[in-house]
């Protein structure tokens, strides 16, 4: 089995990578089996982005703070662990934009596309999922689009529902939301298309962001799952991602 290492720039991420290494041997991305992203959930956000295109499998161990997608390191083979790995197919959220001034951009977005106001006014938005408006104005600090993956970073923050993994749901949530004060936000198929507008966006100006490519002054965002840029991510059978979010929603 061949391996590409990839780690973030930590002292004890650069340190496992060279043992990896040192284990393994090293090979280039588009020629390994498998790709293995060294550090946290934010450092394999980067590495889904740098890679995916080479259609390899992920299996992230984990050298950051959270780690909540990384795999333990593990006193077994890596052989044998991957071979007996679950894997959970992802699908990035696609995401197109177009600003104040009429110009358009699009991104993708592994964890999640999010819409902030960009001055001390509120932002007012509005909502329509599959061009259906489901809501007139919410007004708000900002609102998220969040798949699975992404389900527990920002979105747990603004206190959104944790998915798991292989759950097909997009979860839709407000962030710091003053009217209507009880909505809580909505858990919507992944074949779901969701458009936010931003109303008086000239005035009340916002910003989107998908993972981390920022654009401002957006007037409108159209956010679908993507089918075609799909990628697999690994995990160790003795540690079951079921396991993790079902601890994760029980935490005390």
């Amino acid at each position: 089995m061949k391996f590409f290492f990839d780690s973030s720039e930590t002292t004890d991420a650069l340190s496992a990578k060279k043992k990896f290494i040192t284990i393994y041997g090293q090979n280039k991305a588009e020629d390994a089996d498998i790709i293995i992203p060294i550090g946290g959930d934010g450092f394999l956000l980067k590495t889904l982005h740098d890679f995916n295109h080479f259609n390899k499998p992920f299996y992230g161990i984990n050298y950051g703070s959270i780690g909540f997608l990384m795999n333990k390191e593990s006193g077994e083979k890596l052989d044998n662990i991957i071979s007996t790995a679950q894997s959970i197919e992802l699908k990035p959220l696609k995401m197109k934009t177009k600003n104040n001034n009429g110009v358009s951009f699009e991104s993708i977005a592994f964890n999640e596309v999010s819409i902030m106001r960009q001055t001390h006014q509120a932002a007012k938005i509005s909502i329509k999922i599959n061009d259906i408006k489901r809501m007139n104005e919410l007004i708000c600090d900002g609102v998220l689009v969040s798949t699975a993956a992404g389900s527990t970073a920002y979105n747990l923050s603004a206190h959104g529902s944790i998915l798991p993994l292989d759950s097909n749901l997009l979860a839709l949530t407000p962030i710091s939301a003053f009217r209507p004060r009880s909505w809580r936000g909505a858990l919507l198929s992944e074949k779901t298309k969701i458009n936010l507008y931003v109303n008086n966006s000239k005035i009340r100006l916002a910003s989107v962001t998908a993972d981390h490519n920022e654009f401002r002054e957006i007037e409108e965002v159209e956010i679908t799952s993507s089918n075609d840029l799909t990628c697999n991510l690994l995990f160790d059978n003795n540690h079951s991602m079921e396991e993790r979010i079902l601890k994760e929603q029980f935490i005390s």
